[in-house]
């Protein structure tokens, strides 16, 4: 690599063949990384030591981010369950199946029959899981550059793929008839990645109550969700869509969140919504887990959104977002998935490109945020061949460029260049590529790495941040 003085005081850099990865199975894409050494300040952080936690938020704010999440950078999710099955819309097909008039609901029609005679219950038996490899999915999610991996307990239609000690309706008892939590944390963790465990559940409450809380009772009538044979499915309780959670359901919550964190000592806990108006009971579910993690001896993390639980108590996580162009003083996290239609598998899906994966994981990491990537199994427990072709090409570049992301921390500035992205929620989903003057910094001791997002017609860019 050559380095040139300008006049402006910026390096210019040459192109250098030794300094080009290519993308496997992504043809003219180029993200190149140079590497500086300068004379950085360093910013030293470690782990505290804490008492025992209550169950207040004075207590949990004590908490600090694990450094092995600092670390880590990239993170597999993968939603998988019943509603694999329907495999259409998106992972709220058990909602919407039943909702008169939904194109879910015609499409359940056409392919599954009247929901009146064929509910959400009867997709359970057909999530056989025949093909499913728990060490196969480690081995790729490994290739991948994942250093953790996030697999869905119980998502909100309120089936659990774990050996649940609070309802029936799991994967040990029906379906797939294993565990699934236990078994993926096991393979997991053989190769060495770190393992959490995602809850949706606390949305189960107003999940299956779409317009039947009395006012349609001959729509009522017709569907087994208003059965009371299927509570624990379908819902904890018959109630109204207005009524706020019972304190029964959030004791019932907290206790299966306290049945996932006893058996699996998962390394992460990630939720969804529904939880944020549970009061005391949000405290009650840190507390626990992070006085559970002091038994165990190892850093853990509660993931939240927006103002869910309070600043500080745990690891902040921007569903397929990010805080815009800022560095955050404190590791953060974007959920995204790699489709761009769904969250579980579908038909006809459609997905991003390794490309425009790389350079979000680039960005995000140069503010001091993850990247958690969700992927939509098979009803049979594969792995669609788009996504492992995805997943590898991915850690075909973090195996040649992983040293200016894993273990980095931020520059004092992110990078330079034209491309905006806007801060908040789902903005993913209007953000234009980056273009060959948008660079991303990272650091490591005193390495410097710079991170082309675009490579440019002449293969020269100039670098005006580094002086």
């Amino acid at each position: 690599m050559k380095r040139q003085k300008t006049n402006s005081g910026s390096s210019k850099i040459g192109s250098n063949r030794a300094f080009v990865s290519r993308l496997t199975g992504c043809k003219a894409a180029k993200i190149a990384v140079f590497i500086f050494v300068l004379s950085l300040f360093t910013v030293v952080t470690a782990d505290g030591g804490t008492e025992k936690y209550e169950a207040k938020w004075d207590s949990v704010e004590q908490y600090q981010i694990p450094e092995w999440f600092k670390d880590a950078k990239f993170g597999i999710f993968f939603r998988w369950g019943p509603y694999s099955v329907g495999a259409m819309g998106f992972s709220w097909y058990p909602r919407h199946m039943y909702r008169e008039g939904h194109f879910i609901n015609e499409y359940h029609k056409e392919h599954f029959g009247d929901p009146a005679e064929f509910g959400y219950k009867d997709f359970i038996p057909m999530l056989k899981a025949e093909k499913w490899e728990p060490d196969a999915w480690a081995e790729l999610f490994k290739e991948a550059g994942a250093r953790y991996v996030i697999p869905v307990a119980c998502h909100h239609d309120g089936f659990a793929m774990y050996n649940s000690h609070h309802t029936r309706w799991n994967a040990v008892n029906m379906g797939p008839k294993r565990d699934v939590i236990g078994e993926i944390s096991s393979a997991v963790r053989r190769k060495g990645l770190k393992c959490g465990v995602s809850s949706h559940y606390a949305w189960n409450w107003r999940y299956y109550d779409y317009a039947y809380d009395g006012s349609h009772p001959e729509i009522e009538a017709k569907y087994d969700i208003n059965s009371g044979k299927y509570y624990g499915l379908y819902g904890f309780s018959r109630h109204k869509t207005s009524d706020k959670a019972s304190e029964a359901f959030k004791t019932h919550w907290l206790e299966r969140c306290k049945d996932i964190i006893d058996q699996y000592q998962p390394d992460l806990l990630y939720f969804d919504f529904g939880w944020q108006s549970f009061g005391d009971y949000r405290t009650k579910l840190a507390a626990y887990y992070y006085n559970k993690a002091l038994e165990w001896d190892k850093g853990v993390g509660v993931t939240y959104k927006k103002q869910h639980m309070s600043l500080g108590t745990g690891i902040l996580d921007f569903e397929r977002g990010g805080p815009g162009d800022m560095i955050l003083p404190m590791s953060w996290q974007t959920c995204t998935s790699v489709s761009t239609k769904s969250w579980q598998f579908r038909h006809g899906d459609e997905f991003k490109t390794p490309v425009w994966l790389i350079t979000q994981l680039c960005d995000n990491v140069s503010k001091n945020g993850n990247v958690l990537l969700n992927i939509g199994p098979r009803p049979d427990g594969t792995i669609p061949p788009e996504l492992t072709r995805l997943l590898k090409a991915i850690g075909a570049w973090l195996k040649i460029n992983g040293e200016a992301i894993y273990e980095t921390r931020p520059w004092r500035t992110f990078g330079e260049g034209p491309s905006i992205k806007e801060a908040g929620y789902t903005r993913d989903k209007v953000f234009k590529p980056y273009t060959a003057g948008d660079i991303r910094f990272t650091r490591k001791g005193n390495a410097l790495y710079a991170i082309l997002l675009g490579w440019p017609d002449d293969n020269e860019i100039t670098i005006k941040s580094v002086r």
